[in-house]
């Protein structure tokens, strides 16, 4: 029989970014005992990364006034190309002016108003009322039609996440970190709990629990280039997708950042060019004005980054080793203003790139950014398919983005979907009853057991997982990236499913023991490379283009074909997932015009100077 650790819980929550520690944090409040799991300490989550802020419609600044729920829900359906959920959207909407103040109470130091006149880098004069001063202020981001997002200077994720993590120490929630889910125990039905190995020792515990809440974030290191911390792999999603019951929604939609810096990928904030920020090509011309005329650098980011490609293809880019690439130049905001309001990415433009932003030009490319997919829930965060599993931010298909998500509303997102499904998680625990099998459990400890020792000794074969790792890595890079069509994702797909096969084949050349980086790269890489084959299968059979998914070969949004959400399914002993449709509800905004972008008549420029 195994030996291994049972702990029992209400809430067991897998991941300690903003969305986990807030969903923890509401269900500790209804008086429930929780636990977070977490690969890193809290503060080391991804989330601490977010630089330029999260949208509330407050309306305190003077490039706010008039804004309201409604003008942001408006901005966020345009951004989604409508393939959001918008009850959601609305929900979330209302939400967010509330969750920003409530963090300004638990002691977030939002940048506020200053009252005074002052001169924007484009030449306009704004004027600051002097009754908002103190209030929390906002910038300017990509696809808004009013200043909304609010921030502390460039590091708005960084105090989030300190202040959060302060609420969860304040309110004696347990953390296990160096902790990480690597199955779900369920029986086809009800989710129980999950099998977790501990990153220190290597050895398995179980978690038992009425709720699991998945809020493990993103699967941005699937791609060679990312934005994202090392640990976003897409874990949540792929113990979700092993199942065989609970879908993934829209993992499609893929989205690039315009400003990852070459060549170290680290994100260079929105914000940059929400206080003035401009694209320049190799001849320091700036060409966003002759694409998009009305937004410039500031169309949502899905345009953005496609303008930059398609400015690069014409020859503009500037020549580098890693490929060509543009330059953002904030140099004219001055030292004040970037040693202040933008000094994370000063820092991270010295320390990495050897450049002083001050008097420098710093080289960008879009980069992969964030994933609008994840596990598919209902609007109260339970996911399809498994009683008791719920989902969370990044890893969740919530559906707040659809096929795009505007700058701003992903930080906003964790906080406020942390505070709206961590109530509904409250409420579901608070009626249900702890029933266990134990059967249930230890075979699922037993299968884990297995796999392990298949790897350590080889079993199964002796491919190589880094090797493997760097093709899949590759092939979503040059098959499915900003641009696609169908040859290419295709070849994506047929690549990808060898590799699923050789993933199955892998043998360790360590010995596996303790805190072993290449067992636990072996236990994840099949999980990864099924995401990765969602992505490309799911972009495949996607005929339209819409947000972030642009065919070269379908470049039309195509509503009438297309307005549904993509559900993948991974039956057992499949290698590919099995595609399932449901339509997006339209309650309020039908779909129209964006405003920006490729199908807005006044957007066909592309002159160079």
């Amino acid at each position: 029989m195994s030996t291994y650790k049972t702990l029992i819980t209400d809430v067991l929550v897998v991941g300690a970014g903003l969305a986990g520690e807030r969903v923890a944090v509401e269900a500790a409040s209804h008086g429930l005992d929780v636990i977070i799991l977490s690969l890193v300490p809290p503060r080391r989550s991804h989330s601490t990364a977010a630089q330029g802020g999260m949208q509330a419609s407050l309306g305190n600044c003077a490039m706010g006034e008039g804004d309201n729920p409604d003008v942001h829900f408006a901005d966020t359906v345009k951004g989604s190309d409508w393939g959001c959920d918008q009850d959601v959207a609305r929900l979330f909407v209302e939400t967010a002016p509330l969750a920003v103040r409530e963090m300004a109470i638990w002691g977030v130091p939002w940048n506020r108003v200053v009252a005074g006149k002052r001169t924007l880098p484009d030449g306009r004069v704004i004027e600051e009322k002097k009754e908002k001063e103190g209030l929390i202020t906002a910038r300017d981001f990509g696809g808004t039609a009013k200043w909304r997002t609010c921030y502390t200077a460039d590091g708005t994720g960084h105090t989030l996440q300190y202040t959060m993590d302060s609420m969860v120490i304040k309110m004696g929630i347990t953390v296990h970190d160096r902790t990480e889910a690597i199955s779900l125990i369920h029986d086809g039905e009800q989710c129980t709990g999950v099998v977790a190995r501990c990153l220190r020792t290597g050895d398995l515990r179980v978690y038992i629990a009425k709720s699991t809440v998945i809020c493990t974030g993103g699967y941005g290191r699937l791609y060679s280039a990312s934005t994202n911390a090392v640990i976003n792999e897409g874990s949540g999603m792929f113990i979700a997708l092993n199942t065989g019951v609970v879908p993934l929604g829209n993992m499609e939609a893929v989205q690039f950042h315009p400003t990852g810096m070459v060549p170290v990928w680290i994100l260079i904030t929105e914000g940059a060019r929400g206080d003035g920020g401009y694209l320049l090509d190799k001849n320091l011309y700036r060409f966003m004005p002759d694409y998009e005329p009305k937004k410039k650098e500031l169309a949502s980011r899905d345009v953005v980054s496609r303008r930059m490609i398609q400015h690069m293809r014409k020859g503009y880019g500037v020549d580098s080793p890693y490929g060509p690439h543009l330059w953002l130049d904030i140099r004219h905001l001055g030292a004040k203003h970037i040693n202040t309001n933008l000094r994370e990415i000063a820092n991270i433009a010295r320390n990495f790139a050897g450049i002083d932003p001050v008097k420098d030009l710093i080289p960008v490319r879009p980069t992969q950014h964030y994933s609008m997919g994840g596990v598919r829930t209902n609007i109260d965060g339970a996911a399809y398919g498994l009683k008791g599993l719920f989902a969370a931010g990044e890893a969740a298909c919530w559906d707040l983005h659809g096929f795009n998500r505007l700058g701003g509303n992903s930080l906003a997102e964790t906080i406020t979907a942390g505070r709206i499904i961590g109530k509904k998680v409250a409420e579901y625990t608070l009626g249900a009853t702890l029933s266990y099998n134990y059967e249930l459990v230890d075979k699922a400890v037993k299968e884990q057991e297995n796999r392990i020792k298949a790897l350590v000794n080889g079993w199964n074969g002796k491919e190589n997982v880094y090797e493997l790792r760097k093709l899949m890595e590759q092939n979503l890079m040059d098959y499915v990236g900003i641009f696609r069509n169908g040859k290419d994702l295709q070849k994506a797909v047929d690549n990808l499913r060898e590799l699923y096969h050789r993933s199955l084949k892998i043998g360790l050349r360590s010995n596996g023991e303790g805190a072993n980086p290449e067992l636990a790269q072996a236990l994840r890489l099949p999980g990864m490379i099924k995401l990765a084959l969602c992505i490309s299968y799911g972009a495949l059979m996607r005929t339209e283009s819409r947000g972030s998914h642009a065919r070269e070969d379908y470049p039309k949004r195509d509503d009438a074909n297309w307005l549904k959400r993509t559900l993948a399914y991974w039956p057992e002993g499949a290698d590919l997932p099995e595609l399932k449709y449901e339509p997006v509800k339209i309650t309020e905004l039908p779909p129209g015009d964006r405003g920006y972008g490729e199908s807005s008549a006044e957007s066909q420029g592309g002159k160079n100077g």
